[in-house]
């Protein structure tokens, strides 16, 4: 099912304080956290508007993601 989120991964960005708040949230080390998520955001099966955000439920966490400026705001790990 294609979503707005889906067909827009190419114009995905977060700021250097998004990078860091996402890599603290989720222990994430060295990777590329944009890559990082928008490989996430691809293989989610659960992607919800509400209001003026989105939110890609994934296996191990919540990306939270801007619908208007496709920023990427936070993560955080999925309660289990």
């Amino acid at each position: 099912m294609e979503n707005d989120l889906s067909a827009n991964l190419d114009k995905l960005h977060t700021t250097e304080l998004g990078v860091e708040r996402i890599k603290r949230n989720l222990s994430l080390a060295d990777v590329d956290v944009v890559d990082w998520c928008k490989s996430k955001i691809k293989n989610s099966r659960n992607i919800v508007r509400r209001g003026k955000n989105w939110y890609a439920h994934t296996d191990d966490a919540i990306i939270t993601v801007n619908a208007h400026s496709f920023t990427i705001i936070t993560a955080h790990k999925a309660k289990v």
